[in-house]
C-alpha cells in the first residue's frame, strides 16, 4: 500500500466499504426532499380551464344559466359533433384558414418591407416611418366602409382588412428590432471587415429576429381578430358567417362553436410562432422561470 492510499485509510471511518483494503467507494449522494411527487406541469395548467368547464356545467345544470342565454358544455358539445359530421364546421374553417393566410402574407410582405427600409436607412425613416405612424393611429377596423367601396363585398375586402391589421404589428416590432441591435456588435463587425451588407445580414437581421418573431405572434393573433370583423362583411361561408347565422336564430351553442374553433386556431398559430422561435433562435438564452 503506498503512502498515498495509507493516508486516505486513515481518514476513512471503520465499518465504511473499502476501509480495510484502502480503496474508497463512492456513492452517489440523493437530495432529500420534503416532495415525494411532483405534479406534472400539464396538469398544473389544465386545472383552471377544466375547474371553469366544470362550473359552467354546474350552473347551467342548475337552471342558474339558461340555455337561451349560454348553452352547457355538454350540449356545446353535442352541437359541434354534428357539425363536424355533417361537414359544415370543417368546410367554415377551411375558408377562415385561406382568408387569414392571404391577409397574413400579404400584410407581412408589406410590414416588413416599409421596416426595413425604414430601420436600415436614414432616408427611408424620414420617407416611410411618419406615414406609417399615422395611419397606425387609425383604428383599421372604422377602414372597413372604405374598404367595401373601393373593393367590393367580396373577398377583397376581408382580407385587406387582415393585411393592414398585420402590418402594422410587423412593422413595429421589425424597426424596433432593427434599431435595438446593440451598436458595439455592429462595430465589431465593421472591425472584422463586414461591409454594409455583410453587416445587415450576420449582425443586424440577427439581431432583429427576436423582435420579428414578437410582431408575428401579435400578427397572428390581430389576424383572427381582423378576420371576426371581415366575416361579418356579406359573408357566405366562414365561421363568421355561422356566427352571425346563429345570432338571428339565437344559437348560443353554435356561437360558442365557433369562438372555441377561433381560441384553438389561434393557440396552433402561437404554438407554430413558438417552436419556429426555438429553432431560429437557439444561440439567445431566455429566462424560462423557477
Amino acid at each position: 500500500m503506498s503512502d498515498e492510499q495509507v493516508a486516505v485509510a486513515g481518514r476513512v471511518p471503520a465499518g465504511v466499504p473499502g476501509a480495510v483494503s484502502g480503496a474508497v467507494e463512492l456513492s452517489r449522494v440523493v437530495p432529500v426532499s420534503g416532495r415525494r411527487w411532483a405534479v406534472p406541469r400539464w396538469m398544473r395548467r389544465a386545472v383552471g380551464p377544466v375547474g371553469l368547464v366544470a362550473l359552467w356545467q354546474a350552473l347551467s345544470s342548475g337552471g342558474v344559466l339558461p340555455a337561451d342565454m349560454l348553452a352547457s358544455p355538454a350540449a356545446i358539445a353535442r352541437t359541434a359533433g354534428g357539425l363536424i359530421a355533417d361537414g359544415t364546421l370543417p368546410s367554415a374553417m377551411g375558408v377562415s384558414l385561406q382568408r387569414v393566410v392571404a391577409g397574413l402574407l400579404l400584410g407581412g410582405f408589406a410590414g416588413i418591407a416599409l421596416a426595413l427600409a425604414s430601420g436600415l436607412s436614414r432616408l427611408g425613416e424620414d420617407l416611410v416611418d411618419a406615414t406609417v405612424q399615422m395611419l397606425r393611429s387609425i383604428p383599421w377596423v372604422g377602414v372597413i366602409p372604405l374598404f367595401i367601396i373601393w373593393l367590393g363585398i367580396g373577398e377583397a375586402p376581408k382580407i385587406a382588412l387582415i393585411a393592414v391589421g398585420v402590418a402594422f404589428h410587423l412593422y413595429l416590432n421589425v424597426y424596433a428590432g432593427i434599431r435595438g441591435v446593440d451598436a458595439q456588435l455592429v462595430e465589431a463587425g465593421s472591425s472584422l471587415g463586414l461591409g454594409r451588407w455583410g453587416l445587415i445580414r450576420h449582425v443586424v437581421l440577427p439581431g432583429a429576429l427576436p423582435g420579428a418573431m414578437t410582431g408575428l405572434r401579435y400578427s397572428l393573433a390581430t389576424a383572427w381578430l381582423a378576420l371576426v370583423f371581415g366575416e361579418q362583411v356579406n359573408a357566405d361561408d366562414g365561421l363568421g358567417f355561422l356566427m352571425n347565422q346563429a345570432r338571428e336564430f339565437f344559437r348560443t351553442d353554435v356561437i360558442v362553436v365557433c369562438l372555441v374553433v377561433y381560441a384553438v386556431l389561434g393557440l396552433l398559430a402561437d404554438f407554430l410562432v413558438r417552436t419556429l422561435e426555438r429553432l431560429l433562435l437557439q444561440w439567445r438564452p431566455t429566462f424560462m422561470g423557477q
